[in-house]
């Protein structure tokens, strides 16, 4: 995709520049617990700092629901970089003072309801004061909100590197993946995954369904003693197993399913595990995690490729130790093919990323998104609308 990047600009020294992050990280207490999404956004801030450009970054975090709640105050960020916290995000009061060189954090923008709605007076407002427009935020660049999309109809506009370096790894996996190409999706929700399944089957040599996805494929194609919890599985309707029976019908030659998975008696994160194949789960267990001979079968499918594209988590991995033992045991499988030159990995989702950063193999992956739902949608194929402002 041919669009402007901030390598286009030229001399930015005194310009003011509105910058749009993604900063949604987790913060428990008041202390960001990853920070990854922030550490990889430096390299565009230290860049147009370098430059000389004056900084406003533009963020947000959760769902504050379009009106102020201190729950949802990016303080915490601001602290974690030095940077001074402009309390609201239409505040223009800050400018004159500035300097080159100079960053700013703006509060939260979705303390406005505007901001989710893409209003075009809100997104003026937004862009009032400053005389570029970047966007470094991939992970909501498919939504068309103000600070994504808005915004550029007031200012040249441009993506940062993140961004840039986001659209380069998955373009380049879509169009010219070292072959075999495996996927691995995963996740609770088949609904949420569908169309992403059915992307990765035309992509891929193999794809893994993994998680309460693969669980569910297996409800849907029969296996009844699976389906007992609400806790576990959506319940169905018609046109979910008619696009599961689609997918298996289309690529069911492809597809790798569970054949083992950890289960407790409740769904709890202390509950005691067993290790069973899903032919002996009772409709009492409480799936929570794949068990070590369906990591093997994944193990073996890694084995077989040259690329892997990974997203989903395969089981509940922040309940650590019990029930993180299968994405752990993935996360660390990958990474040592990874590092012994013999598998690419393209890895994203925050879930996902998060059992990376906590099995200390993030710096293994070849490529690491920031981008969950963004992520999904563009190996899809669909065009992002925050992206799709920035083309030439």
């Amino acid at each position: 995709m041919n669009i402007r990047t901030i390598n286009e600009i030229g001399d930015i020294r005194g310009k003011y520049i509105l910058l749009r992050d993604d900063f949604n990280v987790q913060i428990v207490d008041g202390r960001i617990t990853d920070a990854f999404r922030i550490e990889q956004s430096m390299p565009t801030i230290r860049k147009l700092q370098a430059a000389g450009a004056r900084i406003a970054i533009c963020a947000h975090l959760g769902r504050p629901g379009g009106k102020r709640d201190e729950k949802f105050t990016l303080a915490p960020i601001a602290e974690y970089m030095k940077v001074p916290l402009i309390p609201d995000c239409l505040d223009k009061g800050f400018l004159p003072a500035m300097r080159d060189g100079d960053i700013v954090l703006l509060e939260n923008v979705r303390f406005y309801a505007a901001e989710e709605e893409n209003d075009p007076e809100f997104a003026r407002q937004l862009a009032s004061g400053f005389d570029i427009y970047v966007n470094d935020a991939f992970a909501v660049s498919h939504r068309a909100h103000a600070s994504t999309v808005g915004v550029t109809k007031f200012l040249p506009s441009y993506a940062g590197e993140l961004l840039a370096s986001e659209i380069a790894a998955l373009t380049r996996v879509m169009k010219n993946p070292a072959r075999p190409l495996l996927g691995l999706v995963s996740g609770a929700k088949i609904k949420s995954k569908i169309a992403v399944i059915k992307a990765f089957g035309k992509l891929c040599d193999k794809v893994i369904c993994a998680g309460g996805i693969g669980t569910s494929i297996l409800v849907a194609m029969g296996a009844r003693n699976l389906a007992m919890d609400a806790d576990n599985l959506e319940k169905y309707d018609a046109d979910t197993n008619a696009e599961i029976f689609e997918i298996m019908k289309e690529f069911g030659d492809k597809i790798i399913l569970p054949v083992e998975k950890g289960v407790g008696p409740a769904w709890e994160k202390d509950a005691p595990r067993t290790d069973k194949m899903m032919n002996d789960i009772l409709p009492g267990d409480v799936i929570m995690d794949e068990g070590p001979a369906s990591v093997a079968e994944y193990e073996r499918a890694i084995d077989d490729a040259k690329t892997i594209v990974w997203n989903g988590t395969v089981g509940m991995a922040e309940w650590q130790p019990t029930w993180s033992v299968g994405t752990f045991a993935l996360a660390r499988y990958v990474a040592a093919r990874t590092r012994a030159g013999k598998l690419e990995s393209i890895v994203g989702g925050g879930d996902t990323v998060a059992a990376l950063e906590a099995t200390d193999t993030a710096k293994d992956m070849t490529y690491v998104s920031t981008g969950g739902g963004a992520f999904l949608e563009f190996l899809e194929g669909r065009e992002l609308p925050g992206i799709v402002a920035l083309k030439k």
